[in-house]
């Protein structure tokens, strides 16, 4: 069994589980009715560098005026222009590249091409409009909220959208100085200690929103009232609609943290947020569906996203929004990660399956039985 269904099929037919280490460790194997089969890495897939490569580069979009009256690190999530070929802005635009050293665990140099504009009013004034689309020095940039208009198998992920395409927090309503966790995932995943522990962080973070999707929208009064119930102030849980494939991956670049759900981890979700450079904060259960998350980052090479108990978890968020520095390595790293580490790379990934069902046959033509097996042996 491969992918579907997050849990064993206890069926006494199925003979192996494609999993890995850390999703469902051999300690944990009773679980399962059937045998283990170990990918080198992460046993999830997402193809997220074929269907949205115009997310691998980045320009970030600064108001010349509104940027030297401001103070501290420019935000590389309040405003961002995505293509995959930024050239025709990069031609007819003054871009800056900024680089510092920023220290956490060691020092990590971080890298922003930022297009400054006189003004940025056309682009504000578009979004407030909802129009479709506006002129920046005479090249177009495409309203992050209009691909089902504009081209409706580039916003399904069909195809790889050839417009540059602009994302603000303004399109969603999100502060542009908030500190902004999010998740994305259906609100049946969000059972009671999680809320909790959201509004602990919330509540320890000065000027911090959740950003949360009504998905189902019948889902937003619930926890709205609940929140508050447990003593968050109205304003701080922002709800935004379920959107088109590529527009709900794109815009992920706008949160500074993903709270990742613990009883059941975003899967798929994750590595949306991840290949838009967002960290994601997870706590492994010991079922294969809280465990996934852990299992991505550890292939991602960030171990110190993954908490191992309640408190960590929050203190893990609450330092990313609290730690400026720290939160601008971190994303740098994962930022560099995604396109470095095996997470995201499906060749690497083909190959291991390959060997996987290989031992499969082995055992099979030697009429052994099934047993947990390893890629590659140790």
């Amino acid at each position: 069994m491969w992918l579907g269904y997050p849990g064993t099929s206890g069926a006494s037919y199925m003979d192996y589980l494609v999993t890995d280490a850390v999703t469902s460790p051999v300690e944990l194997a009773s679980q399962y009715s059937e045998k283990l089969a170990y990918m080198p890495d992460t046993y999830f897939v997402g193809d997220h560098k074929q269907m949205f490569p115009h997310l691998q580069e980045r320009l970030i979009l600064s108001d010349k005026i509104k940027s030297h009256n401001s103070l501290g690190g420019l935000a590389d999530n309040v405003a961002v222009i995505n293509a995959t070929d930024l050239s025709p802005l990069v031609e007819n635009t003054d871009i800056k590249e900024i680089k510092e050293i920023v220290r956490a665990a060691r020092p990590m140099e971080i890298s922003l091409k930022v297009a400054e504009l006189p003004t940025t009013t056309p682009i504000e004034t578009m979004i407030a409009s909802g129009q479709v689309q506006t002129s920046v020095n005479g090249v177009i940039l495409q309203n992050g909220l209009a691909t089902t208009q504009t081209n409706n198998k580039a916003a399904t992920g069909e195809e790889v959208p050839q417009s540059i395409v602009i994302t603000t927090r303004q399109q969603y309503g999100l502060p542009d100085d908030a500190v902004v966790y999010c998740n994305f995932n259906q609100l049946y995943k969000i059972d009671p200690l999680t809320l909790h522990m959201w509004v602990y962080i919330l509540k320890h973070v000065p000027n911090s929103v959740l950003w949360l999707l009504r998905f189902p929208a019948v889902g937003e009064p619930n926890l709205q009232s609940t929140a508050q119930q447990l003593g968050l102030p109205p304003g701080r849980i922002i709800f935004s609609n379920v959107a088109a494939k590529e527009e709900h991956v794109r815009r992920g670049q706008l949160a500074d943290v993903c709270l990742d759900t613990p009883l059941c981890n975003g899967h798929t979700t994750s590595m949306d947020i991840l290949w838009t450079g967002t960290p994601v904060v997870t706590l492994p259960g010991e079922t294969l569906a809280s465990r996934v998350a852990a299992s991505q980052l550890n292939t991602l090479g960030c171990p110190e996203l993954i908490a191992r108990t309640r408190q960590e978890y929050q203190d893990i968020a609450v330092r990313l929004g609290t730690d400026r520095e720290y939160l601008r390595a971190i994303r740098a790293k994962v930022w560099t990660a995604r396109s470095e580490s095996p997470l995201f790379d499906c060749k690497a990934y083909a190959t291991g399956l390959e060997m996987l069902y290989n031992k499969m046959w082995i055992r099979y033509a030697r009429n052994e039985r099934p047993d947990h097996i390893q890629a590659i042996d140790k």
